[in-house]
């Protein structure tokens, strides 16, 4: 199975985000050395419309065959159809039908390749639409609240029970952007993470940081400096 890692060059939660220096290693370099490492990935392919995000992964080992169009590169783009668009380039030049992939954000540094493994075998186990990997979420969706127009506080979800404790409510779980498999067919006709046939790859949170700003940044340095055997 191939893997797609999508990077494109502008960001605004944290210009250069993706190829920001991560204890020394640009950041993309952990997504593609821990695809490079799964036992289950053939190809690992860096959809970018960026030149210098190009190189740096060709040079951390990445297949870059293609730079990505402007258009599917915009803040208000889907990476969705950067996904699709990635597959009808790869298959036009190998003539060949690429029936799943995995699509590994280049922001969650904490992927392992063992993980990647593990959910490409729940997917093909489930014959799955999608596989959508997941962390326990830090409190329960029923303590949210919401703000109204004058200023109060409400529950956010109907009918909610504010005296039960923690224990009583179902755990939930939240999409930490690591690993994403997709049936390709199908992602095609639903442009959805989530279908009919869609399987968890649950992670924990110490492996669940997915960086969008400094905060995160600054956050994912911390912990690879708690781990004093950590390797790329």
């Amino acid at each position: 199975m191939i893997a797609i890692i999508p990077a494109r060059g502008r960001s605004k939660g944290l210009p250069g985000k993706n190829i920001r220096l991560l204890n020394g290693i640009p950041l993309i370099c952990y997504s593609i050395k821990s695809a490079l490492q799964a036992k289950s990935i053939s190809k690992v392919i860096v959809s970018t419309d960026d030149d210098e995000i190009a190189k740096i992964a060709e040079e951390c080992g990445a297949e870059v065959p293609f730079i990505r169009p402007k258009n599917l590169a915009e803040d208000n783009s889907m990476v969705m159809d950067a996904y699709i668009y990635t597959i009808d380039q790869l298959e036009s030049q190998s003539k060949e039908k690429i029936e799943s992939f995995v699509a590994l954000l280049p922001t969650a540094p904490f992927r392992l390749s063992r993980d990647i493994d593990n959910a490409v075998e729940i997917f093909k186990n489930n014959n799955a639409d999608s596989v959508v990997s997941i962390t326990n979420a830090h409190v329960p969706i029923d303590w949210y609240r919401r703000i109204d127009k004058n200023n109060l506080l409400f529950d956010y979800l109907p009918q909610f029970d504010a005296i039960s404790n923690r224990q009583e409510l179902d755990q939930a779980y939240i999409p930490n952007g690591a690993i994403y498999i997709f049936h390709t067919e199908k992602l095609r006709e639903t442009r959805q993470y989530y279908m009919s046939r869609t399987y968890p790859y649950i992670m924990p949170r110490s492996r669940s940081i997915d960086i969008d700003t400094l905060e995160d940044f600054q956050y994912a340095e911390f912990l690879i400096g708690q781990k004093n055997d950590w390797k790329l």
